[in-house]
């Protein structure tokens, strides 16, 4: 059954003319790339916000800014994955590298949505916001900053192996 899936993801219209065509796997890659950048330049400021820096800077303002352009990044990336991965299915399906890659992105988007749902991001983020709510979420912002380095670095790793 995966064997199946895997090869009509491979034989795709989209998966052939990203091969094919000279400039779509690099276009899709930096778009890739971009989507990333977006995502860890944003989320990291905000990370190192909930751990305990720029305590004078109240998270509202910040996380205004900053929640919007991650997010718009995690959906470039998002969006532009599967593409990289309809290219060779095969070969990644089969890479330990991979799985973890997505296990890490599945960890960051449920400690994203624990972040969003807590009293104490709520407290924080709302105008005239209690700027003492965020240190309970100091443990999220460090596994935040800290998974989201793992997916670059994972997925960096397996354009080499």
């Amino acid at each position: 059954m995966l064997s199946e899936l895997l090869t009509a993801i491979e034989s795709s219209a989209v998966a052939e003319a990203l091969r094919f065509w000279r400039w779509a796997y690099p276009l899709v890659n930096a778009a890739h790339i971009l989507g990333v950048a977006l995502l860890f330049g944003a989320i990291l400021p905000l990370d190192l916000r909930l751990l305990g820096l720029w305590r004078s800077v109240p998270l509202y303002p910040l996380a205004r800014v900053l929640v919007p352009v991650a997010g718009s990044g995690l959906g470039a990336a998002l969006l532009t994955g599967p593409l990289l991965f309809s290219v060779d299915p095969f070969k990644y399906a089969g890479m330990w590298l991979f799985w973890l890659k997505l296990s890490l992105v599945a960890l960051a988007a449920l400690n994203v949505l624990w972040v969003h749902s807590s009293v104490a991001w709520r407290k924080a983020t709302v105008a005239g916001g209690d700027p003492t709510a965020a240190p309970p979420l100091g443990l999220a912002g460090a596994v935040s900053a800290l998974v989201w380095l793992l997916v670059i670095l994972c997925g960096r790793l397996l354009a080499y192996l």
